[in-house]
């Protein structure tokens, strides 16, 4: 059986570990690899070559940083299909989709390629007689992420590329049930030209987690999970002085107003919901309709499209999406739809016990359409993570913008209207991080940021964009005097100041 190792660069001494994970490929339910865990001993042993390293790598000029990821971003491009196929045959999702995946981590990867810009610091010249004032950002040393398993290459590449171009050395900590992708980028990253030492990968569980949010030489930790354990991985983090950075779940809605497309809605809905299984934190799980004439209307042109979907394997061409990561989160859906209907919801398309022939034992779940969906259950208020599309009738537009508002989670939102005036007043009220007009899935592009409010989020900055240089750079400012041979000015015994 193939083994997925640890990537440990700059003479890190492999440490044997009999622990251990099992991958699975979805489609067939089958045990594919084993991930091998590291240990506490590991991890040290990482940070002490990283930190070794980290200094001259942060003395290297920010435009020969930047040629690394210029190579960096061609290697991936050359290995684009390869490291697609890979991603799916362990996340499941479709080879298509795990390309997406791929371009919206690439794009960050050429966002840092500005990285001389982006480390500017300002200057003001005569803020006082002969004293000039400037800024500059600085790495922190040795940072680390922590990477969820629905997007393998995405997330990885949002945190390590600006921690890296900043000048840190990073450890990565990807998912244990789709680790062969982030492996392989960090050997990408390293043939790019990247110096020993600057990148290690280690494997594990909760054990992993907890040893790098201990090891007092990681500065910062970013991270991306569920709220619960952000919320902990947060907590555990700060207490020990770390900058912080943990995203969560999401519970995103979809207002749909009397006035909008309901055809064009239903495409950007179907895709939005379904897509990778649902299980993408940007998904569209609630549906919401202004009106009961507007639901009817929508539920209709639902039904009909969710009649039209093809669940396959990750290699078919024509699948419009694939199994679910594990049998353990198929059955997490599924009983969070059993749930749904015993609170009283009204199950109009039900994707349970949904088999694939000639591939009985893979993880799929078919697609699931509820109605009549209430604010007050369970089932509306947690995140389900799967194909899974609920219907939340209200009365009117003030009371859908309040549901959204009001919703533990704070991710990401969408309303499709024609009207300009209404979807300006409802982005600037509503309580939640990331607002789409007429766009279902409103992932920031990369010289913005992604980040969630409430539950969604912990910490000051959001994912890559500017914020991500800013957390994984801190701020030194020099104010300089240069006084002319023989210039004395005596000794004060108060404030300085530059009136």
């Amino acid at each position: 059986m193939r083994e997925i190792q640890a990537l440990l660069t700059g003479g890190v001494p492999a440490i044997p570990n009999p622990r251990s994970g099992d991958v699975f490929d979805p489609n067939s339910g089958d045990i594919q690899a084993r991930v091998l865990f590291g240990d506490d001993a590991t991890l040290r042993a990482a940070v002490t070559v990283a930190e070794a390293a980290q200094p001259a790598w942060a003395a290297v000029n920010p435009q020969r940083r930047a040629r690394v990821f210029f190579r960096f971003k061609e290697l991936i491009e050359r290995e684009r299909d390869a490291l697609a196929r890979l991603l799916a045959s362990e996340h499941g999702k479709t080879v298509p989709d795990a390309l997406g995946d791929i371009q919206r981590g690439l794009d960050v990867v050429e966002f840092v390629c500005g990285i001389p810009h982006l480390l500017k610091g300002e200057f003001t010249e005569g803020a006082g007689p002969g004293i000039d004032v400037y800024s500059m950002r600085q790495p922190l040393g040795v940072v680390a992420g922590i990477t969820p398993f629905n997007f393998p290459a995405m997330i990885p590449l949002w945190m390590l590329a600006p921690a890296i171009a900043c000048g840190n050395a990073f450890i990565l900590k990807p998912s244990e049930r789709a680790p062969s992708v982030p492996v392989r980028l960090a050997e990408l990253l390293r043939e790019a030209g990247l110096p020993d030492g600057i990148i290690q990968v280690i494997h594990g569980d909760k054990q992993m987690v907890d040893a790098i949010l201990d090891e007092p030489r990681i500065k910062a930790v970013s991270f991306v999970g569920s709220s619960d354990v952000a919320q902990y991985v947060y907590a555990r983090g700060t207490a020990t002085g770390k900058r912080m950075q943990c995203m969560g779940g999401a519970k995103n809605h979809g207002i749909v107003m009397p006035d909008a497309d309901l055809d064009q809605a239903v495409e950007e809905i179907v895709g939005a919901a379904y897509g990778s299984a649902g299980e993408r934190c940007m998904a569209l799980p609630v549906v919401v309709p202004v009106g009961d004439a507007t639901a009817d209307r929508l539920r209709e042109r639902l039904v009909a499209a969710i009649g039209g979907l093809r669940v396959g394997i990750s290699t078919d061409p024509d699948a419009d999406y694939g199994p679910v990561v594990s049998a353990a989160h198929k059955a997490r859906i599924e009983g969070y739809v059993g749930l749904a209907i015993a609170e009283g919801s009204e199950v109009v398309v039900d994707g349970r016990g949904f088999t694939l022939q000639g591939h009985e034992r893979g993880f799929f779940v078919g697609p699931t359409l509820l109605d009549r969906v209430t604010a007050d259950m369970r089932s509306y208020q947690e995140e389900i993570f799967g194909p899974v599309l609920q219907m939340v009738r209200v009365d009117d537009a003030q009371a859908a913008m309040h549901l959204a508002t009001r919703h533990p989670y704070g991710n990401g939102v969408a309303i499709f209207t024609r009207d300009g005036g209404a979807a300006r007043n409802f982005a600037a009220q509503v309580e939640v991080g990331m607002v789409g007009i007429n766009v279902p899935i409103p992932v920031p592009v990369s010289y913005h940021s992604f980040g969630g409010w409430k539950r969604s989020g912990f910490g000051d900055h959001n994912q890559y964009g500017m914020e991500g240089i800013r957390f994984f750079t801190r701020v030194k400012t020099v104010t300089q005097r240069w006084p002319a041979s023989g210039e004395r000015q005596g000794s004060s015994f108060t404030i300085p100041t530059m009136a």
